[in-house]
């Protein structure tokens, strides 16, 4: 075998701890049964644990290739990820972080919630609607997640651009994009090395002709 193969050969298993496992949400292996047996049935009856704007007609329209799913139905990925768990879990942990030199942070559901009102507040003060376009381009940090939810909720979409990416990439992304706002950070930290974001950020809009805002996380 070349090192090639051994490559793509991976016989070991790795076995979550007993209390990890009693723990998980899913750990029923006949679940699988039941998803084989009824696929329809049981989407339906997961997609209603979920809070709907308007109920679905239809699970599954299936005209091969084309799948569409819980046709007619409306609902908000940013209520579904944090608002319907704000009654039970406001002070739970969402977010277990840790940064390249180290540092850490914990965000809980009630925390998320404040951070993604005040982003998705600002983008609208901004000019932000329904629809629009925002870069975002940060390093790793809990501000991915807040941004990306911020956009959901006040339904615009969210391009994310990878951090390594050069000015002249990040140029290209944000006019293919039509993009009216980028959300970066001052800076971030890659193998040991800072990356200046915002510096990257100020060379690619000048030639980005939709670009009205810069927001800036302070990293």
């Amino acid at each position: 075998m070349n090192d090639i193969d051994v490559l793509l050969q991976e016989n070991r298993r790795f076995p979550p701890p007993p209390d990890f496992a009693r723990r998980a949400a899913l750990r029923d292996p006949a679940i699988y049964a039941r998803a084989a047996s009824d696929l329809e049935g049981y989407w339906a009856s997961r997609a209603k644990e979920l809070e709907w704007f308007t109920p679905w007609s239809q699970v599954l329209d299936w005209r091969p290739p084309h799948a569409k799913w819980f046709v007619g139905g409306k609902l908000n990925l940013s209520v579904n990820c944090i608002d319907r768990h704000l009654a039970t879990k406001r002070d739970k942990v969402a977010i277990i972080w840790e940064g390249e030199p180290g540092d850490r942070r914990r965000v809980t559901y009630g925390e998320l919630s404040r951070d993604v009102n005040r982003c998705a507040n600002a983008l609208q003060r901004l000019g932000v609607r329904r629809g629009d376009r925002v870069a975002i381009y940060l390093p790793l940090i809990p501000e991915v997640a807040v941004a990306m939810l911020a956009c959901t909720r006040i339904g615009a979409v969210h391009s994310v651009v990878f951090g390594g990416f050069s000015p002249d990439s990040l140029r290209d992304r944000i006019n293919d994009a039509s993009a009216r706002v980028v959300i970066t950070a001052d800076t971030g930290f890659r193998r040991g090395q800072a990356v200046p974001l915002k510096r990257n950020v100020n060379k690619a809009i000048e030639g980005c002709p939709t670009i009205e805002h810069v927001v800036v996380v302070q990293r």
